[in-house]
């Protein structure tokens, strides 16, 4: 396009992507991969002129999940408005859905096929590697060099390397953040406000209920037990909190890994890619069995407890507190409980007298279908330019979302915008929140990992360090045959029977 206005700049030839076999871990069926064969080539980018031309877009993006309807919406909102005006055509936007555990599977199913059904996806940050190692994903160095609105300064490096890079330790750009999200914890502060309440509390403990965010960010799971045994009260159908123990998806992984990483645990090598010795030791299976001991203070039933589980216990007045994505937020507090919920950092971890913080990275990156045509290609770019406008990531935080830019967040008034806005933000510094896998193995890893940690938290296994050793050999098998490591996995999987 020549004589393009600013955010609209002439586009230049990108390089061909071939494709690559789908590998068995990547759980598509045979099939599918029969159907990936030698044409099909993405498109270059910038090869047409779109003036006058009319782009229907669909997006892919998760059911439910607030931030992935604001991407359509947005879309079809201000960025339509300025393709028509700046750049000379229109541009619509579909979104289509699927649940958190069923939304890699139809990406896959459908990129394996080399369709361009969904021009942008909103993915996992654990996804990038499946995604990129056979080249269904566009990589986004050339792209930013070429568009410097896309080199933008992020509020901290775990928005890079959480949501951008494959593989870990490079510089490779495969994602651009849709969505940051944290873990936080939503207070009732009617509850802990209440006169009647702090004095039963204090006499009871000898000390106050924490009141402020900065009393919270003091505080640690030690500490905060005699809170949640003080509001966990069966009888009035009221609990403490509530944390994730489902099985579905990585609700477990996720809310387990706080427990592990702050207390100084790990979960893999990821230069060797070995797991067995580092995942499975003495130490993280006390804090797998403390994890799940935290079950006392919440509803029956936690063993299911998901995110959608979540908002519906706390909403419905049955909570005290509740450890929830940020992103959340606009499900965890209708206005009617506005005024009620404060919402500050999880619990730390007291390690040898200090306080430590390392919880699990939530959000998602955007990623851009490889085999788009030239025409949705270019859209998806001018898309993305838009989406970075400092107008535009203001826009789509007062509607619920979270950015992850450094400009926005250190905006004046920002920590205004949103209730959960001032805790989003303190999680994502810098050390207290880390990513995990982006290792094209993700799902079938989580997949054996989910099966072994809930197997401990229903009973079903009696020791924790049995479930660490079962997802440890699984873990170690699955990246050995998949050529990832050298080491073969020792001995054999307990039995979770």
């Amino acid at each position: 396009m020549t004589n393009s206005p600013p955010g609209f700049r002439t586009r230049g030839a990108m390089s061909r992507r071939d494709m690559l076999k789908l590998g068995a871990a990547l759980g598509v069926s045979a099939s599918v991969l029969q159907a990936c064969g030698s044409n099909g080539d993405p498109a270059e980018l910038g090869s047409e002129d779109l003036k006058g031309k009319s782009v229907d877009m669909t997006v892919l993006g998760i059911a439910g999940w607030p931030p992935s309807a604001l991407a359509a919406g947005l879309g079809n909102q201000g960025f339509a408005t300025q393709a028509k005006s700046d750049g000379g055509y229109t541009a619509s936007f579909k979104l289509t859905e699927a649940p958190f555990a069923q939304l890699f599977q139809k990406a896959a199913t459908s990129l394996a096929t080399r369709s361009q059904e969904y021009n942008i996806m909103i993915s996992d940050s654990q996804w990038l590697g499946a995604f990129a190692q056979p080249k269904w994903i566009l990589p986004l160095n050339d792209v930013i060099e070429k568009y410097p609105s896309l080199d933008i300064e992020w509020y901290s490096d775990i928005v890079s390397t959480g949501y951008m890079y494959y593989p870990e330790g490079s510089s490779n750009v495969y994602g651009l953040p849709q969505e940051g999200d944290v873990q936080v914890m939503f207070v009732r502060k009617d509850l802990l406000e209440n006169p009647k309440e702090k004095a039963a509390y204090k006499a009871k403990h000898g000390k106050d209920l924490p009141q402020t965010f900065e009393d919270f960010e003091k505080l640690s799971w030690t500490d905060y037990e005699s809170v949640l045994e003080f509001f966990t009260r069966p009888q009035q159908d009221l609990y403490g909190t509530s944390l994730q123990y489902s099985k579905e998806y990585d609700f477990f992984t996720c809310f387990f890994y706080p427990f592990l990483f702050s207390n100084g645990g790990d979960i893999w090598d990821a230069e060797s890619r070995n797991v067995q010795g580092i995942l499975n030791t003495d130490e993280n299976a006390a804090q797998l069995e403390a994890f799940v001991r935290m079950q006392r203070y919440q509803a029956p039933g936690s063993n299911q407890v998901g995110i959608a589980e979540q908002a519906d216990l706390f909403t419905e007045g049955r909570l005290f507190s509740c450890l929830q994505w940020a992103a959340m937020g606009p499900a965890m507090i209708p206005e009617e409980m506005k005024n009620d919920v404060l919402v500050v950092p999880p619990p730390a971890f007291d390690v040898g007298g200090e306080l430590k913080r390392i919880y699990t990275l939530g959000g998602q990156p955007w990623v851009l279908n490889a085999f788009n045509d030239a025409a949705h290609q270019q859209v998806a770019i001018d898309y993305m330019e838009y989406w970075y406008q400092p107008e535009t990531q203001l826009d789509f935080a007062r509607q619920g979302g979270n950015p992850c830019d450094a400009r926005t967040l250190n905006s004046e008034g920002f920590d205004g915008i949103q209730p959960w806005f001032r805790a989003y933000k303190y999680m994502l510094k810098d050390g207290r929140t880390r990513d995990f896998w982006h290792d094209p193995n993700y799902a079938n890893m989580l997949s054996n990992q989910q099966e072994a940690f809930t197997a401990y938290a229903t009973g079903q296994v009696q020791d924790p360090k049995v479930a660490l050793d079962y997802a440890a050999y699984k873990q170690q098998e699955i990246l050995f045959d998949a050529g990832q490591t050298k080491t073969k996995p020792s001995g054999s999987a307990p039995s979770l029977a």
